[in-house]
């Protein structure tokens, strides 16, 4: 493993610091509220209450499973829309509907962004540029650039402390795992390889990541300096997902044989043991409330596209709506921190639209205080 910093990329630090103050503080916005588009229907496959909370005529995102859309203590939602004819970001007032406009980005990239640990900011790429930003004043500070020659590949995480987001870069056949410390902008490269990483995951450990290579699973680490496969069983990683205390990995598999369908299971890093949480009936991306006791699957189903519950203690499956997205992958589902509602993200009806539903009279509620997912 490599750990290097902004000079083993052609840089010294004195024109990383350079780049750093060239790039501008951004100014106070404009508070822009734009009116609630909710629309709430009858499920047809279910009949449970549901909302489309974004018109569909526009694209509307949540932020990437390993970043925050949810304040803990509920109240609002950040997402990122096209709606003002470029993507910008938005927090939407949970009991109006409305949306406050967050950014007048010139390059906003609407699956690179999420809030900060203590819900007080948030933080995005503008082009090349990682920006922190207060929702209290809106007044926004440039942390990081991607260095020239550069590109940041797909695959955002934020660590569960927030000091820490994990991105990847490549150039030339190369691709590196970097760790930017969100109060400066510090960023540190744990991995370099030859072929494609993605889907990193900052674990509770500070300089600790989970990360997508080729099907498996990784982890690397640069206290103690290690990088290594998580064993599991053969065939793909689709997911994965750091336990509440960080001492386990929950992740979804693809078995290799064919006919089997994808499977919930889970790591013990100090143990070493892996064993099956639950078989699911065709998860293709999934989510897990802020105690483990529920998940919540988009099925990849084509003849059954929906939303299931799954219950860790019983390990059955209850379905809650059509998700209906062309790429169930893509869905997105999250729950809320205190588990009473569910939200996802699908195009059944045109472009990305986001939805709720509550779920308090199917799972306990949780804890407020803990994050949206391990």
């Amino acid at each position: 493993m490599n750990a290097r910093g902004p000079r083993d990329r052609g840089w010294t630090r004195r024109s990383w610091l350079i780049s750093l103050i060239a790039a501008p503080r951004v100014g106070a916005q404009k508070r822009r509220l734009w009116p609630a588009e909710r629309f709430p229907y009858a499920d047809p496959a279910t009949e449970f209450l549901v909302e489309r909370l974004t018109n569909p005529a526009h694209s509307s995102f949540l932020p990437p499973p390993h970043g925050r859309a949810l304040a803990r203590k509920g109240g609002f939602l950040l997402l990122a829309s096209d709606r003002s004819g470029s993507f910008q970001l938005y927090r939407m007032d949970e009991r109006t509907g409305e949306c406050e406009q967050l950014t007048e980005a010139s390059s906003l990239d609407p699956r690179a962004f999420t809030l900060t640990a203590d819900d007080r900011g948030f933080c995005y790429f503008d082009g090349p540029t990682l920006y922190r930003a207060s929702l209290r004043n809106l007044k926004a500070r440039a942390i990081y650039r991607v260095p020239e020659g550069w590109r940041r590949e797909p695959g955002f995480g934020l660590s569960p402390d927030g000091r820490h987001l994990a991105i990847v870069e490549s150039r030339a056949g190369r691709w590196s795992l970097r760790m930017i410390r969100t109060s400066n902008g510090n960023a540190l490269t744990l991995v370099e390889r030859p072929a494609p990483m993605g889907d990193p995951a900052p674990g509770l450990r500070e300089q600790q990541v989970l990360y997508l290579h080729e099907g498996s699973l990784w982890l690397a680490s640069r206290r103690p300096q290690t990088h290594q496969p998580l064993p599991a069983p053969a065939g793909r990683v689709l997911q994965a997902f750091w336990s509440s205390d960080g001492l386990r990995v929950i992740y979804l598999h693809q078995p290799a044989e064919r006919g089997k369908l994808s499977a919930l299971r889970e790591y013990e890093l100090r143990t070493g043991v892996d064993r099956l949480v639950a078989s699911t009936s065709q998860f293709a991306s999934f989510a897990v409330n802020s105690d483990e006791s529920v998940f919540l699957g988009a099925s990849g189903s084509v003849a059954s596209p929906y939303v299931l519950l799954l219950l860790r203690m019983t390990r059955r499956e209850l379905t809650l709506c059509e998700h209906g997205a062309a790429d169930a992958a893509r869905v997105r589902p999250t729950f809320s921190a205190d588990s009473r509602r569910i939200y996802f993200q699908s195009d059944r009806e045109g472009k990305p639209a986001l939805y709720r539903m509550n779920v308090e009279r199917l799972v306990e509620p949780t804890d407020s205080s803990a994050s949206d997912n391990p």
